[in-house]
C-alpha cells in the first residue's frame, strides 16, 4: 500500500463523535482497584490515590487491547514492585476492539491528544513535573504515545518508550504522522517484529533490537508475528523488575539487524532507568526462548 492510500484510509471524518479514553490510576495504595481520573475535574484529582511527590507513567495498549489486557498488570506490577509511583493506564478499547485495523489507526492522533489534554491537566491541577513523566506504548500506543508528546502544551515529556511502535499504515519518512526521537526528551524503542507488525529502522534515540528486531526465539513460526510484537511487552516488564538486558552497541540498524554488532556487551541495557542519560544509537540484544529471556543478571 503506497502512502496516498494509507493516508485516505486515515482520514477522520468530518463530524465523528470523539474518542472514548478512560484514565485508571493505579498506585501502591491502590494496586488493584483503580481510581478514574477525568480531565478538567479536579475532584476526581482530589479524590485519588494520586501523589504529586511520585514519578508518573501512562501506559497505553495497542489495537485489539485494553487497560485489562496482560500488557498493563504486567507492566504496572513490576513497576510498582521497585517503588511508589503513579500509574496510569490509558483505556481507548471501545476503538482499539475494532474489527476494522485502518479504523483504530484513525484514531491514534486523537487519543494521542486527549492524552496530551490529561498531562497538560495534571500539570496544571496536579503539579506533575515533566522530568518525572514517562509514557509507554504499545504498537498502536507506541504511536497515541507520540502524538502526545506532539500535542502535550505545558512542557515537554521527559521520556517515551515505543514497544515495537506499529507500522501498518504509518510511514517511515514522515516523522509527524508516527513516534519520532522528538516527541519527549528521550524516546526509546523496543523493536522485536520490524518489517511486519512493527518498524525495522529506529524509531528512537536509543533503538533496541532483541534477536535482531524481526522474529523473536520460542514464537514458533509466528506467521502472524503477534508473539514476536508482543515479546517487547514481556520483554519490557521482565527489564524493569530484573534489568537483565545487556545489549551490543552497534554502528547502524542493519548490523543490529544483522547480529554484525561485535560479542562485547556495552554499558547499556535495554530499557534501564539510567538510559536517557547515556544511551543513543542502535542495540543488538540477545534474548533466551523462554523467561527470563534476558541473558544478565
Amino acid at each position: 500500500m503506497d502512502e496516498e492510500e494509507a493516508e485516505a484510509l486515515l482520514a477522520v471524518p468530518k463530524g465523528r463523535a470523539a474518542p472514548k479514553v478512560v484514565f485508571y490510576l493505579y498506585t501502591n495504595q491502590n494496586p488493584a482497584t483503580p481510581d478514574v481520573l477525568v480531565t478538567g475535574d479536579a475532584s476526581s484529582l482530589s479524590a485519588s490515590h494520586f501523589d504529586k511527590a511520585n514519578p508518573t507513567k501512562f501506559i497505553i495498549h495497542g489495537w485489539q487491547s485494553s487497560s485489562d489486557s496482560e500488557l498493563n498488570p504486567l507492566i504496572r506490577d513490576a513497576y510498582l514492585s521497585k517503588g511508589d509511583y503513579n500509574i496510569i493506564s490509558v483505556d481507548w478499547r471501545k476503538d482499539a476492539s475494532s474489527l476494522n485495523y485502518a479504523y483504530s489507526a484513525s484514531r491514534v492522533p486523537e487519543v494521542g491528544k486527549i492524552v496530551a489534554g490529561m498531562i497538560d491537566f495534571l500539570y496544571q491541577e496536579g503539579s506533575i513535573t515533566f522530568d518525572r513523566l514517562h509514557v509507554i506504548g504499545h504498537s498502536l500506543g507506541a504511536q497515541i504515545s507520540g502524538f502526545a508528546g506532539k500535542d502535550v502544551t505545558s512542557g515537554r515529556i521527559q521520556k517515551i518508550t515505543g514497544l515495537d511502535p506499529a507500522l501498518p499504515l504509518f510511514h517511515y519518512n514522515k516523522p509527524a504522522t508516527r513516534l519520532n526521537e522528538d516527541d519527549a526528551v528521550y524516546v526509546e524503542s523496543i523493536q522485536t517484529c520490524g518489517g511486519r507488525l512493527g518498524f525495522l529502522k529506529p524509531i528512537g534515540k536509543s533503538a533496541f533490537y532483541p534477536n535482531g528486531g524481526k522474529t523473536q526465539p520460542g514464537c514458533g513460526i509466528d506467521l502472524t508475528g503477534s508473539c514476536a510484537h508482543g515479546r517487547s511487552w514481556i520483554y519490557y516488564a521482565e527489564a524493569v523488575r530484573k534489568n537483565d538486558f545487556p545489549s551490543m552497541k552497534c554502528s547502524d540498524y542493519e548490523n543490529a539487524v544483522g547480529n554484525k554488532c561485535g560479542v562485547t556487551y556495552s554499558s547499556v541495557r535495554m530499557a534501564a532507568p539510567s538510559n536517557y542519560v547515556n544511551a543513543f544509537g542502535d542495540f543488538y540484544t540477545p534474548v533466551n526462548k523462554k523467561a527470563p529471556y534476558g541473558m544478565g543478571s
